[in-house]
C-alpha cells in the first residue's frame, strides 16, 4: 500500500531514502521492461536475493552474469511448451487425488494440505517421484526456513551467520534436510540413467556449447530454486473458500 501511494503521489519514477540507502520506486513498464530485460545487465539483484544463495547456491534466481545466462540456457527446454502443457496435466492429477481424499463433514488442516499438494505437484513435475512419504518433512524444513529467514537479512547478519546461535542452528538443520531430500533423489536418477522427461531429467542432460554438463551441486541449486518457488507459489490457505 505505501508503495502504491509513493508512485500514485510522485509518479513513475520517484526516489526514497531507506536509512542510507538511495532508493527508486519505478512504476512505468517501458522502464520496468528496461531494467529487467533491456539492460538488464546494468543492474545486480536485491540484497534479499544475494542473502538467498545460503539457501539456494547459484540457482537461477540468484545468480548472475555470464553463469546466469548459461544456466538459463541449459533450463530453457525444461520450460518449452509441450513440457508445460504436460506440466498442467500432472498438476491436475494432483489436484483430483487430493479432492478425492478429503470427506465431507471432516475438519482439515487447510495449510497443511495444501502445503502437501504444492510438493506432490512439485515432486511430480520436477522429479517424476512421489514425495508424499516426504512431504511433512520438507513442509516443516522450509517452514522452519521460512520463519528464520528474516534473520539472515539483518545488518551484520554475514557475521551472524558464523556463530552458533539458535535461530542459525535451526535454518542450517532445516537447509540440510532439504539438501540430503534432493541430493537423494539426483542420486537414484543418475544411478538409474532414465530419462523419464521431467525437470530433473532436463537438468541432468542438458549440455553448453561445449558439451559440458551440470555438476550435482548445480543441479541441486536449480531444483532446490524450482522446489522453494513451488512452496512459495502454493495456495495461501488463509484466501481459500471452500464450497
Amino acid at each position: 500500500g505505501y508503495l502504491q501511494n509513493v508512485a500514485r503521489t510522485h509518479g513513475d519514477l520517484a526516489y526514497m531514502r531507506l536509512g542510507p540507502q538511495h532508493a527508486y520506486v519505478v512504476s512505468h513498464p517501458d522502464w520496468i521492461r528496461d531494467i529487467l530485460v533491456t539492460h538488464q545487465g546494468n543492474f545486480t539483484k536485491s540484497r534479499i536475493l544475494e542473502r538467498a544463495k545460503v539457501l539456494l547456491g547459484e540457482g537461477l534466481l540468484t545468480s548472475e552474469g555470464d553463469f546466469h545466462t548459461r544456466q538459463r540456457r541449459l533450463v530453457q527446454p525444461a520450460f518449452h511448451r509441450d513440457r508445460l502443457a504436460r506440466y498442467a496435466a500432472d498438476m491436475v492429477a494432483c489436484a483430483e487425488r487430493a479432492s478425492q481424499s478429503w470427506a465431507a463433514g471432516v475438519e482439515y488442516d487447510f495449510h497443511r494440505e495444501m502445503t502437501r499438494l504444492t510438493l506432490a505437484i512439485v515432486g511430480r513435475t520436477l522429479f517424476s517421484a512421489d514425495v508424499s512419504s516426504d512431504a511433512d518433512e520438507i513442509g516443516a524444513a522450509m517452514t522452519q526456513i521460512f520463519s528464520l529467514f528474516d534473520t539472515l537479512l539483518m545488518p551484520f547478519a554475514d557475521w551472524l551467520q558464523k556463530l552458533p546461535i539458535p535461530p542459525v542452528l535451526r535454518f542450517e538443520k532445516a537447509r540440510d534436510k532439504l539438501d540430503r531430500i534432493v541430493y537423494r533423489l539426483i542420486a537414484e536418477r543418475r544411478a538409474s540413467g532414465q530419462d523419464t522427461g521431467d525437470l530433473l531429467s532436463m537438468l541432468l542432460l542438458a549440455q553448453d556449447e561445449d558439451n559440458a554438463r551440470m555438476t550435482d551441486k548445480q543441479v541441486s541449486d536449480e531444483a532446490l530454486t524450482l522446489l522453494i518457488a513451488g512452496k512459495l507459489l502454493g495456495l495461501d490457505p488463509t484466501q481459500l473458500t471452500v464450497a
